[in-house]
């Protein structure tokens, strides 16, 4: 349905001087849909209230109107392009005045649609330079229709691509986007059930809380009003620093059905989490937290083991963060289970002793574009010291990137054979009492891997050398007789 208007929108913005990346694109796009979107939503409920005898009165005013400002109809349902307006019109309208009204939302009551909107437009501003290009966008966007579930399903699919585009464009692409296959087996081996409250700290796109929502709805035969209003407004539960990644989000979740996300454009570290009362925790944590050294040391003032190491000070504060009994899928750098450094060794400590560490699946390189790290994902559960650790390591036989990607199927072993915690070629247990007590040293070691792990004899190697080098020495004799 809509594959060919994103195609053609990429294209303007492509001719256009004020979008430069696919980042832009992403962000652009997203505003206008975001409006279009709030248009078919206004007459969905409007249509509803009608049905049950009530007045409905709009989110927005009539002059910022999708059907006022962006596309004006004639009486045969056309654009009226006597009344649309166009070029540094179109420009002044939605600078001067449609953002700046949007824009007051802001102090309208948390947790509302408005107040999504008040935030969202404070923190974006309209990059396209040319009022004609944003003109031809505006047609193209008002043919888009969101008010069937078919089309908005269609319409989470692409903007997923998008973001995952995104995510490929550049340095800081992999920021935005986590491999959708990896996110659904999180989601899967932690399994979350409606009532639960899911928390990601480092939100992004917003892909763990989109997957999580799409979990508890797929496996669900039928949803009753009561189980819809809590997904809707007491299940998902995210915080991001940064302001596009805060958006697309916003727009993420919005599009995939939450309508009023409880997402927060706010630093995470920044809170002491000593702070940290029982009634703000949270029963599940998905995550994969940014890596990276150079946290200040007014940050690391939060947390009690001080590290400039921002992927640890994020699992200090799930691990802070989760109630009693919650369970948490986390991703992070796999150097984090055999650094011997103060705060990867008291991290661990830490971990143990306060959660029960289940799982640990062993990613291979490539999983995340343009990352150089290899990572691994903790499965934990808070409350319970951890006696046994299983671990996983995936195998796939093959060299992942933009071409090759992750996909479900690889990981299908996997999530089979951590039900029962098995052992296999790919799997083994640790106890945690054969763990060097002073490092915790947690280093995947496959010990079912013989073909990698034994060594030859020294007295072969030196034999073999001795051969290889009788036999190019006779090479060379039958080339020196030819000269």
């Amino acid at each position: 349905m809509f594959e060919q208007s994103f195609k053609n929108i990429d294209n303007i913005l492509h001719t256009d001087s004020g979008s430069a990346t696919e980042l832009d694109y992403v962000e652009q796009t997203s505003w206008i849909l975001f409006l279009k979107y709030l248009d078919d939503l206004d007459e969905i409920k409007k249509t509803e209230s009608a049905l049950a005898g009530k007045k409905y009165k709009y989110i927005l005013d009539e002059a910022f109107r999708w059907n006022t400002w962006a596309a004006p109809k004639t009486a045969d349902g056309k654009i009226d392009h006597h009344k649309a307006l166009d070029g540094d019109d179109l420009n002044d309208f939605v600078n001067l005045k449609l953002f700046t009204y949007l824009k007051k939302f802001k102090a309208e009551e948390p947790n509302t649609i408005e107040y999504k909107i008040g935030e969202i437009f404070s923190e974006l501003k309209n990059k396209i330079s040319s009022g004609y290009k944003l003109r031809e966008i505006l047609n193209i966007v008002d043919d888009m229709h969101f008010r069937l579930y078919e089309e908005k399903h269609e319409l989470s699919h692409l903007y997923e691509a998008k973001i995952k585009n995104m995510g490929n464009a550049g340095r800081n692409g992999g920021e935005y986007y986590t491999p959708r296959p990896l996110i659904k087996t999180i989601v899967k081996v932690v399994a979350p059930k409606i009532g639960e409250t899911i928390y990601d700290g480092a939100c992004g796109s917003a892909g763990f809380l989109v997957e999580a929502y799409n979990y508890l709805t797929e496996n669900q035969s039928k949803l009753s009003s009561t189980q819809m209003a809590i997904l809707q407004n007491n299940t998902f539960y995210g915080k991001e620093i940064k302001s596009l990644a805060y958006i697309i989000g916003v727009m993420n979740m919005i599009l995939h059905g939450i309508e009023a996300p409880n997402i927060r454009h706010m630093d995470t570290l920044a809170q002491n989490i000593n702070d940290i009362q029982e009634k703000d925790r949270y029963s599940v944590v998905l995550a994969n937290p940014p890596f990276g050294a150079g946290i200040g040391r007014e940050i690391q003032q939060n947390f009690p083991i001080k590290t400039g190491e921002t992927a640890f000070l994020f699992l200090q504060h799930f691990i802070k963060i989760l109630k009693a009994g919650g369970k948490a899928g986390v991703v992070i750098k796999n150097t984090f289970l055999s650094n011997t450094d103060n705060a990867s060794v008291s991290l661990r400590k830490l971990l143990l002793e306060n959660c029960n560490l289940q799982t640990v699946l062993d990613l291979p390189g490539g999983v995340f574009a343009g990352a150089g790290v290899k990572t691994v994902v903790l499965f934990f559960e808070k409350g319970k010291p951890t006696k046994k650790v299983w671990f996983y390591q995936l195998n796939l036989g093959r060299n992942l990137g933009k071409t090759n990607p992750l996909n479900e199927k690889d990981l299908a072993e996997f999530v089979e054979l951590q039900k029962t915690k098995a052992d296999s070629e790919n799997s083994w247990s640790v106890d945690i009492k054969d763990v060097n007590q002073e490092t915790f040293d947690l280093s995947v070691k496959n010990p079912n891997k013989s073909g990698e792990v034994a060594l030859r004899d020294p007295k072969q190697i030196l034999e073999e050398i001795k051969k290889l080098d009788q036999e190019n020495s006779s090479i060379l004799n039958e080339i020196t007789k030819q000269i």
